[in-house]
This record gives C-alpha cells, sequence and structure tokens, in this order.
C-alpha cells in the first residue's frame, strides 16, 4: 500500500509509519527547532502530539503529513494541516503547518510542501479557509505564510502561553478557497 498522499520534486508528504516517532521526539526535544515555543516537548508530550495527529487523519481524512526528502529518504518532520482549537475569534479553523528538523531549513522544503497542501486543500479537500499563525518572533516562518500567498491578519494573545512570555503576540494569517482559485 502506498503511503504517500502528496509528491512534490524534493519531497514526499505521507502517513506516519513507526519508524518516524523516534526522529519526531529527537525533532521536538531540540531547542534549535523549538525556539518559538514555551519550552521543548518531552518524549511524553511528542507521543501525545503524534497520537493526536493520527486522530486528527481518523476523524478528518487529512492531517500533518510526514514530510520525506526523496534524494536521502530521511524523515524531515511535517507539513501538513491540523484543527486549531485557540482561544481566539478565528478558531476553530484548520491550519496549515510545518516543523522541519534544523538540517531541513533554508532550502525552501517547508515552502515547496505547504505549497503543495495548499492547493491539496483547496482543489481536493475543498476547504473553504486555511489559516496559520506563529509569533511576531519567527520571521522565518512568516516569510513561507507569504510565499505560499496567505495574507497577513491581526496580532493575538495566545491565552496558552504565560503571561508576559516574550512569544506573544502571535501573528494571523489566512486565505480562503474563493480567494485561491481566482489567483
Amino acid at each position: 500500500m502506498c503511503d504517500t498522499i502528496l509528491e512534490t520534486p524534493r519531497l514526499l508528504l505521507r502517513r506516519w509509519r513507526p519508524e518516524d516517532l523516534a526522529p519526531f521526539a529527537r525533532m521536538n526535544a531540540d531547542p534549535v527547532v523549538m525556539e518559538y515555543f514555551v519550552s521543548p516537548y518531552t518524549e511524553e508530550r511528542t507521543q501525545e502530539f503524534y497520537q493526536k495527529i493520527q486522530k486528527e487523519f481518523a476523524e478528518y481524512g487529512y492531517g500533518l503529513y510526514a514530510a520525506q526528502e526523496k534524494a536521502s529518504n530521511l524523515f524531515m518532520g511535517f507539513i501538513g494541516f491540523h484543527w486549531a482549537r485557540l482561544d481566539a475569534d478565528f478558531c476553530p479553523c484548520v491550519e496549515i503547518g510545518w516543523r522541519l528538523d534544523h538540517p531541513f531549513w533554508g532550502k525552501g522544503y517547508a515552502t515547496e510542501g505547504a505549497k503543495a497542501c495548499l492547493d491539496y486543500g483547496f482543489r481536493e479537500l475543498a476547504l473553504p479557509k486555511v489559516c496559520s499563525y506563529t509569533t511576531h518572533r519567527n520571521l522565518r516562518s512568516q516569510r513561507v505564510m507569504e510565499k505560499i500567498g496567505l495574507k497577513r491578519g491581526t496580532e493575538f494573545l495566545d491565552t496558552s502561553i504565560p503571561a508576559g512570555h516574550p512569544h506573544n503576540p502571535l501573528i494571523y494569517y489566512h486565505l480562503s478557497r474563493e480567494e485561491y482559485l481566482s489567483r
């Protein structure tokens, strides 16, 4: 059975495999990768997140796809969709997101994969709207959001982040299916 959902010139976006969990846990524990999170993930937190990803696939038929570099066949992280349920006026919404291990940064992989996901989400899944958000400090992710055509929206405070934390506020980006298809 083929587990690939989307293929780009350099990436496979696919279903998760059991062997992805160990590099996923290492990546989530890396303070460089997790710089814009309150703290790196423990192995337990990674397992909880992995279970949430699996649950969303079962419930919706799509989710955060495991990203694999074609040239090396290495697990790189994830790119795909997630149901955001923040305490914000735009939620719940389908979020497009990515997290790649730092050896894969700066090569355009996040943009390449996110563009493929966005097209798939609007054309095949018929998602009405996609959102994304990040801390105001994460300029790399903001650039990806802009490169894939999302429009910058408002800033908001994430109530799950401790008061006064330097990662607040977050910046919201969005794009509707109608806007995407009219380009």
